[in-house]
């Protein structure tokens, strides 16, 4: 491991790198997961956009609830370190979730 500081990717804006250069590693931990869950937010919310843009309908899954439209998607959210499914929609502006399962039934 360097004993140089890591250089900030250039996309960074200023305000930003001296922000975080003035936090405690504590901090910056937080951050960094913080910043991970926004990604997978905003990507979660992109790609509920694209899906909800096609106008192809899809084949209904068989285990789709009634009340969960065709365009719900799966995805997966974290809670007290268990993993579970999530059916997930966009209903206009807003983004919708109706619990499925546990990824891991065995737990």
């Amino acid at each position: 491991m360097s004993y140089e500081p890591p250089t900030p990717p250039a996309e960074l804006p200023s305000d930003i790198v001296d922000t975080l250069n003035g936090c405690s590693p504590d901090q910056l931990q937080h951050v960094a997961r913080y910043a991970e869950a926004v990604a997978e937010h905003k990507e979660r919310e992109a790609r509920l956009d694209e899906e909800s843009d096609e106008d192809e309908i899809e084949e209904r899954p068989n285990d789709l609830p009634d009340d969960v439209p065709a365009k719900a998607t799966i995805t997966i959210k974290e809670i007290n370190d268990n993993r579970y499914y999530y059916w997930q929609w966009r209903e206009g502006d807003t983004v919708t979730s109706k619990y499925k399962g546990p990824v891991n039934p065995d737990k």
